[in-house]
């Protein structure tokens, strides 16, 4: 049985990197995103290349949509096995305003 990664963010930048590397490793990725389905579907789609993957929304500061993703995980390849938190936001501003 392969083993199996859930990348938060991974829909685009240094996630969505981590997410085809884990694929071509050998692991089962879920491809985590919250706002680009669209991004994260072409994501899943170069994952899938390499090893099956599946896309679930969900916002990681919210309790339940992180329950909802390790189940996810478990409900689609029996298992988890790591976990990349790579979900984040950026708050430009001058650092007076911060």
């Amino acid at each position: 049985m392969s083993p199996v990664a859930i990348v938060t963010g991974a829909s685009k930048g240094i996630g969505a990197a981590i997410a085809i590397t884990l694929a071509k490793d050998g692991y089962n990725v879920v491809v985590n995103y919250n706002g680009n389905q669209t991004l994260a579907e072409e994501v899943k789609a170069k994952c899938d290349a390499y090893k099956p993957s599946v896309v679930v929304q969900g916002n990681v500061s919210k309790a339940e949509d992180c329950a909802r993703i390790v189940a996810c995980a478990i409900t689609s390849f029996n298992g988890l096995d790591v976990l990349v938190n790579n979900a984040g936001i950026t708050k430009d501003n001058l650092l007076l305003r911060m």
